[in-house]
């Protein structure tokens, strides 16, 4: 099962969030048009292309038309997946004003990441935004025509992965528990059965296709799982709410769009812009690279940012990747520790071609890798490989107060990174060597045995009283997950490394 679920990770972290969800998109749309040959659909083959084409093509080209004007590089993943969430949003049809509705819609999405942005990062999500503000003119309103049973088939399993790949599961729980239940409640009272109050919701309604591409967009959800619970149970009461103010009644688009101004003002507002200031080798197999951010970045120790790194030739992992920072909260610089081992994503060769002076803009902070609050709580910190860099920060902003000890897996003693400041923290330092090279004399020396439940209890015997964190890549975190569980330990946080 471990073995499957690290394949898995491994697999899916080829593929950027955005890729993947572009991906699941566009097999959707192929998936619309076979069920509309097949009759399970009532649009026209000729319908459904020539509104692909319009919302696709017209979105895009916006987007690039807008980039120009603003003077800043287009995210043309970006700008693709808003047009095939348009698509699934309005109703394919010929009538031209229908058809000005699906095109002014387009436009609006594009023109949101521009105009409804803060400091280059977009408030609100683009597709919402385009379909809220047409519904507004009475051209055209959002039908959500994805949910409809026949596309379950295929829709249920892409949902999943992407809520999978995005680790958002348990917070679409919450937002379809809020939801489906009060939705199923009012369904009741109208005199239906349960299970048709149940069944409607989930196949006739598009809480499913709602969650797992809109709501779960990374770029306007809040920093921290507990605000991103919040949020989701927030929308999922206005989702379902029944409610007329005048001029609006409620409707998805309008939901979601509640919930990015509430994420704005509890995350870090806005894109910051970073200046290149140099690099320096940590390993044979990974870098430092050093940034000084144009005004301050609001993190805490472990969190990660997302960088956009465009760069020509762009592979499947496309131009954000996600990094650990491993300075401490307040520092002048934010310095990010990447493996750079060959082969080379184009992301890192990007990274690694930068000059003193290049800008590299950082479009979100968050993650929930962090110590506890109570700083006498002991913990033990399992890194493998370059999985050491967010504990690189939270050592350096522990000042040695809590009982810390740390392992740490490497191929050789030449693969330790920040062996000075695991030094400077006072942690007691076990160190595991693939090789059998002897590690620093600050290290405790655990051998080359393989680190399973047993090990681990004989390496730290009072493990049932450490909070454990584990990091590395997905595999390495799956198995040390296991032997930290199997030698006692109660509760286990994992960040894992994969596909940048």
């Amino acid at each position: 099962m471990i073995a499957a679920k690290s394949r898995l990770d491994t697999w899916l972290g080829r593929f950027t969030m955005y890729r993947l969800i572009l991906w699941v998109l566009g097999i959707l749309v192929a998936y619309s048009m076979v069920l509309n040959v097949l009759g399970w659909l009532t649009f026209g083959i000729p319908e459904m292309l020539v509104h692909l084409v319009l919302c696709v093509g017209l979105t895009y080209l916006s987007n690039r038309l807008l980039a120009v004007v603003f003077r800043v590089r287009p995210h043309s993943e970006s700008s693709l997946i808003t047009g095939l969430l348009l698509y699934f949003l309005f109703w394919p049809a010929f009538g031209a004003t229908d058809m000005a509705g699906v095109a002014l819609a387009c436009v609006l999405a594009s023109v949101s990441k521009y105009a409804l942005a803060f400091r280059g990062r977009h408030i609100f999500n683009p597709a919402a935004a385009g379909a809220f503000l047409t519904g507004l003119t009475g051209l055209n309103i959002a039908t959500w025509w994805a949910a409809t049973p026949a596309m379950l088939w295929l829709l249920v399993p892409g949902v999943l992965v992407v809520l999978y790949r995005t680790r958002k599961i348990l917070m679409a729980t919450v937002f379809l528990v809020a939801a489906t239940g009060i939705i199923t409640t009012e369904l009741l009272s109208r005199g239906m059965t349960f299970g048709q109050a149940l069944w409607q919701p989930l196949a006739q309604r598009p809480l499913l296709f709602f969650v797992g591409f809109m709501l779960s967009e990374p770029l306007t959800l809040p920093p921290r799982r507990w605000q991103q619970l919040a949020l989701a149970a927030v929308v999922g009461v206005v989702f379902a709410v029944p409610y007329n103010l005048g001029f609006v009644a409620n409707s998805p688009e309008l939901a979601l769009l509640l919930g990015n101004l509430i994420a704005f003002f509890l995350g870090q507002r806005g894109g910051v812009e970073l200046v290149f200031k140099g690099s320096r080798a940590l390993t044979p197999g990974s870098t430092e690279f050093r940034f000084e951010p144009q005004r301050p970045v609001r993190f805490a120790a472990g969190q990660f940012m997302e960088l956009n790194l465009p760069h020509s030739g762009s592979d499947g992992k496309g131009r954000r990747r996600v990094f650990s920072m491993t300075n401490p909260p307040g520092a002048a610089e934010v310095t990010f520790g990447v493996g750079t081992a060959e082969p080379l994503s184009t992301a890192k060769k990007a990274l690694l071609a930068l000059s003193p002076g290049d800008t590299v803009s950082a479009t979100a902070v968050g993650g929930d890798f962090l110590l506890p609050h109570d700083a006498g709580k002991p913990v033990l910190l399992m890194a493998a490989g370059i999985g050491i860099t967010p504990f690189l920060s939270q050592l350096a902003s522990d000042s040695g107060h809590r009982d810390t000890v740390v392992l740490y897996l490497a191929k050789s003693s030449a693969e330790l990174a920040g062996t000075s400041q695991l030094e400077a923290s006072g942690a007691k330092v076990i160190a595991r060597l693939a090789d059998g090279s002897a590690p620093p004399e600050f290290m405790h020396d655990a051998g080359t045995s393989r680190i399973d439940a047993g090990r681990l209890k004989e390496l730290v015997p009072d493990i049932v009283e450490r909070e454990v964190f584990v990091s590395g890549s997905p595999s390495s975190v799956d198995s040390l997950r296991a032997a930290a569980r199997g030698a006692g330990a109660r509760r286990v946080h994992v960040d894992s490394f994969a596909g940048y």
